[in-house]
């Protein structure tokens, strides 16, 4: 793939081959952002596991302290009292049963995360081929399907993100953005990464994390040295 001449510029910042420490590896990666728009901080994690069997999943979510930087777009599919309990909390859009066909036929998709009450759960499975591959699918484990949705809200809009296994075993989150300051990249840095160290399968035998690499979104990779984890 035949890069720009602003990415190889940036590219030279980077030492090939080289490990870098999380603090000095996000400085890079600002220093290095090519873009005139602000790009996201993204962390890719590979991992030993294999997505494969359900006791080496990995999948969770974390408040991260300085949030994503991102205005986060909240659907939650709700009846009753708690319809009018996620309008107050803030959701961008609330519904139920009628809002199936304007995603199923209609493709509406204009929104970022799905939190559902428990009730609402059976309604939702309709639309698993629609919301689960693009990862949109309300999840316990991740605290989008919970009957305390003020709760989620607020944890979403704060800077709530999702970590999980992609089919190449490898976790791909944003941490900020490159307006961000560096100690604010390695904040949520470190938060993220505690809570997927705390997530490793009891079962993995073998290195869990094999791989970190932060980039902004159109810059190059910077390795890190994960020999502590």
């Amino acid at each position: 793939m035949k890069r720009g001449k602003k990415y190889q510029d940036a590219a030279k910042l980077v030492e090939r081959g080289k490990l870098y420490d999380p603090a000095e590896a996000l400085a890079l990666v600002k220093k290095a952002s090519v873009s005139k728009f602000d790009e996201t901080v993204e962390l890719h994690l590979r991992t030993g596991c294999d997505g494969r069997h359900a006791d080496q999943q990995v999948r969770g979510a974390v408040v991260l302290p300085n949030g994503t930087g991102k205005t986060v777009r909240v659907l939650v599919f709700a009846k009753g009292d708690k319809i009018d309990e996620a309008t107050a909390a803030g959701a961008d859009f609330v519904g139920g049963e009628e809002l199936i066909p304007k995603i199923q036929n209609e493709g509406w998709l204009d929104f970022d995360v799905v939190v559902a009450t428990p009730d609402m759960m059976g309604v939702v499975g309709r639309l698993g081929k629609v919301l689960g591959p693009k990862g949109l699918m309300p999840n316990p484990k991740a605290g989008t399907v919970t009957p305390d949705v003020t709760k989620a809200i607020n944890d979403i809009k704060a800077g709530k993100i999702e970590y999980r296994l992609d089919k190449a075993n490898i976790i791909h989150v944003p941490i900020g953005k490159v307006s961000f300051s560096e100690d604010q990249l390695l904040e949520n840095y470190n938060a993220l990464l505690e809570a997927v160290l705390k997530a490793r399968p009891s079962t993995l035998k073998g290195q869990y994390l094999k791989s970190v690499t932060v980039a902004s979104t159109m810059g190059p990779g910077v390795r890190i040295n994960n020999s502590k984890y």
